[in-house]
């Protein structure tokens, strides 16, 4: 009995030790970081996390979410898909900080004006949220990401509702609007976005959800105010500022500046062959195998993948998936009358896809106008050799 009474209390006393070092001192602070974009499409938005410093205790962490969960099965398949769980991450403070300004990243700060319960709840809820079988969420680029997931826990932690004022001179914007604010219109990032998300981005997006981007956590913080009408915000402050690199725009490398060039050759080689009367085949057969695949890939994103971003994809008004299959056409001297047919066909599809751009349908990467010009007169062209043949 003695032997079991000791063990009882031996257990007692470190179960007692280790919840103490869970329970945060009244010096303990917690902040929202905010860290700027960086020089990769996938660095382009940024980042945020929660900030948890107790001298007391000599603890200084920083919990982000959205880290990649690189031993998943099938990760790229399940990437694609739309299917991969993403990680929460916990990372020493002085790693984070060493990681963000090497890579030359703004890094803000502002400390939550929190009771001690809330500081407690907040923590509580992310220690939580890190172990093993809790780590993995879905990730969703506008609805759940390392943004809003700060959003959420925010309010979820702390007592009443949080009130996220509209900042001043904030104009309504889209998401794809929202998006190019981070990467610009005329950049290969850009232009591969506006391939791949469909017209679903293209509808205003609210105030609220403005903060899927991890600026507009910020902005939205700072204005931000406690049930109680307190500035949820104690103070903020820079931890680190970018500094300026002068960079080389790239302009000459642009998606409008390449596909410009490609498309004026395609034009020179159709007056050639309209100054000829002949057709040149591998030119044909090169554009519709490319449009036939580019519109598979879009077809794919839009129905068999679980993003939602890439429904109503309406670039397959160009990128025409059936182009694929009917290459075989352009290599017979004589087409069939279904063909000519086919080509007008086109030709509607790449007008009513201007219609679709003009009224705001979908909004269309800007890189694309020259190829479309192309592809016009190149169809139009072809409608008129094939009927001369």
């Amino acid at each position: 009995m003695k032997l079991k009474l000791l063990s009882f209390i031996f257990l007692f006393a470190i179960t007692s030790t280790f919840a103490q070092q869970f329970q945060l001192s009244d010096t303990a602070k917690i902040s929202v970081l905010t860290i700027g974009p960086g020089e990769s499409l996938n660095d382009a938005f940024g980042h945020n996390g929660f900030r948890i410093k107790d001298t007391n205790l000599g603890l200084d962490v920083v919990y982000g979410y959205g880290e990649y969960d690189f031993d998943a099965p099938n990760f790229y398949l399940k990437f694609a898909q739309g299917k991969l769980n993403y990680l929460i991450s916990r990372h020493n403070f002085d790693r984070f900080f060493y990681a963000y300004s090497n890579a030359n990243r703004t890094i803000e700060e502002q400390v939550l004006n929190l009771s001690r319960e809330e500081k407690q709840n907040v923590f509580n809820y992310l220690e939580n949220n890190y172990k093993p079988e809790n780590r993995r969420y879905l990730y969703d680029f506008f609805y759940d990401n390392c943004a809003t997931r700060i959003r959420d826990v925010a309010q979820t932690t702390t007592k009443g509702d949080i009130n996220f004022i509209t900042p001043e001179h904030l104009d309504p914007k889209t998401f794809r609007e929202l998006i190019h604010e981070q990467v610009g219109l005329n950049t290969w990032g850009s232009f591969g976005i506006d391939i791949a998300l469909g017209a679903v981005i293209d509808k205003q997006a609210s105030a609220y959800e403005f903060m899927f981007l991890p600026k507009y956590i910020h902005a939205f913080f700072e204005t931000a105010k406690t049930s109680t009408s307190e500035s949820l915000i104690k103070n903020s402050t820079v931890l680190y500022q970018k500094k300026d690199t002068n960079a080389a725009s790239g302009i000459l490398f642009s998606p409008l500046v390449v596909i410009g060039i490609l498309a004026i050759i395609i034009l020179f080689i159709t007056y050639k062959d309209y100054k000829n009367k002949v057709r040149s085949k591998w030119l044909d057969i090169l554009l519709f195998s490319v449009t036939g695949i580019i519109g598979i890939v879009v077809l794919l994103l839009w129905f068999a993948t679980d993003h939602s971003a890439t429904a109503q994809n309406y670039n397959v008004l160009w990128a025409f998936p059936l182009n694929i299959f009917v290459v075989a056409q352009l290599l017979k001297p004589k087409v069939k009358t279904w063909f000519k047919k086919y080509l007008k066909f086109l030709i509607i599809m790449l007008c009513l896809l201007t219609s679709h751009w003009i009224i705001g349908v979908q909004v269309f990467a800007i890189g694309l106008i020259p190829l479309l010009i192309a592809l016009l007169v190149r169809y139009i062209y072809l409608v008129k050799f094939f009927n001369q043949n």
